[in-house]
């Protein structure tokens, strides 16, 4: 039974993003955890901590993040990670090395290179994009970009399927998005160098065979085009955790279907608080 499940969430994000980019998840986890303290922290080298060279590896990234998290006092109660991508090997990292911080973790859309090939992680089909998209220096046309790479919403019909066509509302609120992100970039934008950091800390992440001791829940996006879905699915295989999948969206999960995910939240704490 473990009754601090869900209690004092702590949400991570991924490669290049910065805690602005839950954007409205955040409410929406809150109202679905109403009593529930939740924490955003950025990654070195982006948000707050942009000015930051980020660490070359997933563990001095995991280091750092902990002082702050200690200093500002956020892991006094022990905390349930969302975590995404990036975030979610820094996540798995931190069970590992500090166990007693962490009563749980929620991983979306991750891998590990000691499960994965290169191809699968980085999907080989976004090479091309993946690359012009950081030598892009127009902030908006690189945010456009981010957000047809990583995101399935417009496409995303109520059944789950693919819908046929894109609405004039949901192009609008496509702009929304993309507005928002290059606010978010033009005030603490994350460098290059900062970027590529963060891809050879992610590349070379292989975190053996310990099993972490808290319940850890697995989300994949099916429709994923940067990390292929089997990254997930190889995780799941070798440790026996539950793997929970959204048809059709894509990489950036909450942002395309972030309702689905809260409910999946809410049913995992519930299931392990009453076990």
């Amino acid at each position: 039974m473990n009754k601090d499940l869900g209690r004092n969430w702590l949400l991570l994000r991924g490669l290049a993003r910065e805690s602005a980019h839950w954007g409205a998840f955040v409410p929406l986890l809150q109202s679905t955890f109403p009593d529930a303290q939740i924490t955003l922290l950025d990654l070195p080298g982006t948000g707050c901590f942009h000015r930051e060279a980020s660490p070359c590896t997933i563990k001095a990234i995991t280091d750092s993040l902990r002082r702050h998290a200690l200093d500002k006092g956020f892991i006094q109660q022990p905390v349930t990670i969302l975590a995404l991508s990036l975030g979610a090997m820094v996540a798995w990292e931190w069970m590992r090395s500090y166990p007693e911080d962490i009563c749980g973790a929620a991983l979306m859309n991750t891998s590990f290179a000691d499960l994965s090939p290169f191809y699968q992680r980085l999907r080989w089909q976004s090479y091309g994009k993946f690359a012009a998209l950081a030598m892009t220096h127009d902030v908006h046309n690189r945010e456009s970009g981010i957000l047809r790479l990583t995101s399935n919403r417009r496409y995303i019909a109520r059944d789950g399927e693919y819908s046929a066509s894109q609405s004039v509302t949901g192009l609008t609120q496509d702009e929304q998005i993309i507005q928002a992100w290059e606010n978010i970039q033009n005030k603490r934008p994350i460098s290059l160098k900062n970027s590529f950091r963060q891809i050879i800390a992610a590349a070379s992440y292989r975190p053996g065979d310990i099993k972490p001791k808290q319940p850890v829940l697995l989300l994949n996006g099916l429709g994923d085009r940067l990390v292929a879905p089997t990254c997930s699915a190889a995780i799941h295989k070798k440790w026996h955790l539950e793997l929970r999948s959204r048809i059709g969206a894509g990489h950036d999960l909450t942002l395309d279907d972030g309702a689905w995910v809260a409910s999946q939240l809410k049913d995992w704490v519930a299931v392990e608080a009453g076990s």
